[in-house]
């Protein structure tokens, strides 16, 4: 499963799953049906206003129609949803810039532009080939802008029992026995979190370390105590899966 790590402006890293071949195009399929939609009430409204008439203007328009639409959908949807179509909202997937700045105008007017050689002239082949291929799973649209497309929920990589390898118990007497209120999907938040303060060691991680550390202390309804931020994190995983087992 291919991830990527950016960095946001307030120097914090996130790590991102990539939204896969088969995601963006199920995700297009479903917007190639609301853009079919969308032609056929065009469509309607157009014979409506000028006839049945086989006029080279009435030609143009039906031939530019499907392109016009398509080009136009995914920019103002992109636009207007922050980095999603309807399409990409029902898979959970949306666009993001690699370098961790939010994703503006000029991006996804690039991205539609290049749409034209990735899907249109292509009918899609050059956008799956890059898009199956690329380090950073991008059509040439994505690499011209710096995008890329991500998933919104992350899958878990690991288990419960990945979190720490207790070889014994023997002796060990769990310090915070409230801590059998939390879930398993807490515990993968705080080894996540412990990971990313390990690997990124910076003044940003640090804080987002201490505000779960005040935040599980407020719910768990303990008063702070010498332990470092760090070091409480990790009795309460600890603590849990001594108690849960």
């Amino acid at each position: 499963m291919q991830t990527i790590d950016i960095r946001t402006s307030q120097n914090v890293t996130i790590e991102y799953e990539l939204a896969n071949l088969r995601e963006r195009i199920l995700a297009f399929i479903i917007d190639g049906l609301i853009i079919a939609v969308i032609d056929l009430i065009i469509v309607f409204l157009f014979l409506r206003i000028f006839g049945r008439g086989g006029s080279l203007f009435g030609n143009v328009f039906f031939q530019l129609l499907p392109i016009i639409t398509l080009l136009l959908y995914q920019f103002l949807c992109e636009l207007l949803l922050d980095g999603q179509s309807w399409g990409k909202k029902a898979i959970g997937i949306k666009v993001v810039r690699i370098d961790g700045r939010q994703a503006g105008l000029a991006d996804y007017l690039i991205r539609m532009i290049f749409l034209i050689i990735d899907v249109v002239f292509g009918f899609g082949v050059p956008a799956a080939v890059l898009i199956a291929t690329s380090a950073k799973n991008q059509r040439l649209g994505d690499m011209t802008a710096h995008t890329t497309v991500v998933r919104l929920r992350n899958r878990i990589h690991f288990q419960l029992d990945d979190i720490l390898n207790i070889e014994s118990m023997a002796g060990y007497e769990p310090t915070f026995p409230q801590v059998r209120s939390l879930g398993e999907e807490d515990m993968l938040i705080i080894k996540s979190c412990l990971n990313r303060y390990r690997t990124y060691k910076n003044d940003a991680h640090k804080l987002v370390l201490t505000e779960l550390a005040d935040h599980l202390r407020s719910v768990l309804v303990l008063e702070r105590t010498e332990q470092t931020d760090e070091a409480f994190l990790k009795t309460l995983l600890r603590d849990y899966i001594v108690l849960t087992r």
